[in-house]
């Protein structure tokens, strides 16, 4: 019986070795963590080295690109964002400056454009895998923010409550 646990926990400590050690799962055998720098333009019109082309930093990653906000809050978007936040954002973030898990909210839309925030939460992963910003803040939080699956709908929504919370009226 002794025998058997003992047998049992080395072979589960061997494959816990070899699951563990495999690397990021990338199965091809090529080395994709290394890409080459390819000249980019900013948007002051200079050339610089970037690792991805196609990254607009002043965008973020994903397919929003010109989110027009009205001046005056839509209440009924900033109502139903409350509710998305009180049911996904709330258990990390914060609505004052204080960090939980992730940054507090309190001035967000003052520190980021609205195609930003709305590419961030509908596109977390590629954000924080590819914005300045966003891999900032994870340096600061040390946790990945999880995909909260949110349509673009939603995203927008979050973005109006963000804005009341910000004091728009």
């Amino acid at each position: 019986m002794k025998k058997s646990i003992v047998f049992s926990t080395l072979i589960f400590v061997v494959v816990l070795f070899f699951v563990a050690c495999n690397g990021s799962g990338d199965k091809s055998g090529t080395n994709t963590t290394q890409p080459e720098a390819t000249e980019a333009t900013t948007d002051t019109g200079t050339a610089s080295t970037s690792e991805n082309p196609s990254y607009d930093p002043n965008r973020g990653e994903g397919k929003f690109h010109d989110v027009k906000l009205s001046a005056n809050l839509d209440p009924k978007m900033a109502h139903e964002g409350q509710e998305i936040y009180d049911l996904k954002c709330s258990s990390c973030h914060k609505l004052t400056d204080e960090r939980l898990v992730g940054p507090g909210w309190k001035g967000v839309t003052t520190r980021h454009k609205p195609e930003w925030i709305m590419n961030f939460v509908t596109n977390t992963d590629d954000m924080l895998d590819k914005d300045p910003k966003a891999q900032a803040m994870l340096e600061i939080c040390m946790v990945r923010m999880p995909n909260q699956n949110l349509t673009d709908d939603q995203a927008r929504e979050i973005l109006e409550f963000m804005r009341k919370n910000d004091g728009v009226k």
